[in-house]
C-alpha cells in the first residue's frame, strides 16, 4: 500500500505513517489494563475496518476486573488461556465480517506484531500484509515463517 514516493515538497505522512498513526488512536479504545493493542484494515488507501484489544461486548471491562488474568499479576505470555480479552486484529476481522466488508487482499496495520492465533485468522481471512510497529515477543519466528510459506508480506515500521 505503499503507493508513489513523495515529493520534496510533500510534509503528509506516507500511507503507512497515516494508518498506523490512526491505529495509535484506536489503541486508545482499549479496554484492556495490560496493553493498549490495535489494528487498522486497509485496502486502495481507505480503511474498511478497525479493531482494539479488550472483553467481548457485553463482558464487563478488562479494565472493571473482567478478565481474570489481566486482574491477577500472570507474567507477560503467561496464563493464556485464562485471558478473556480478544486481540484486536481478531476484533478488526470480526468487524469487517459482522458489517459484511471483504477484507480479503488488504493490509492490516497493528501497533505490534500478531500472536500466532491472529496469524492464522489474518491468513484465513485473506489479508494479504501485515504492517506492524512494535514486536510482541511470544512466537516471532513461528508467525513470520508461517506468513512466508502463505505468501502473506509482512513488515515492521518500528
Amino acid at each position: 500500500m505503499a503507493g508513489r514516493k513523495k515529493s520534496k515538497n510533500d510534509t503528509r505522512p506516507t500511507w503507512d505513517e497515516y494508518f498506523m498513526e490512526i491505529a495509535k488512536v484506536v489503541a486508545k479504545r482499549s479496554n484492556c489494563s495490560r496493553r493498549q493493542v490495535a489494528a487498522v484494515i486497509a485496502k486502495d488507501n481507505h480503511i474498511l475496518s478497525t479493531g482494539y484489544n479488550g472483553t467481548p461486548r457485553g463482558v464487563k471491562n478488562c479494565f472493571d476486573g473482567g478478565c481474570p488474568r489481566c486482574a491477577g499479576h500472570a507474567k507477560s505470555g503467561t496464563g493464556l488461556e485464562e485471558c478473556l480479552c480478544v486481540h484486536a486484529e481478531q476484533n478488526a476481522i470480526c468487524q469487517a465480517a459482522r458489517y459484511g466488508v471483504n477484507i480479503s487482499g488488504s493490509t492490516i496495520y497493528i501497533t505490534i506484531s500478531p500472536c500466532l492465533t491472529c496469524a492464522k485468522l489474518i491468513i484465513n481471512a485473506g489479508i494479504s500484509e501485515v504492517v506492524y510497529g512494535g514486536d510482541y515477543t511470544a512466537f516471532v519466528s513461528t508467525v513470520r515463517e508461517m506468513f512466508r510459506e502463505a505468501g502473506v508480506k509482512c513488515r515492521s515500521l518500528g
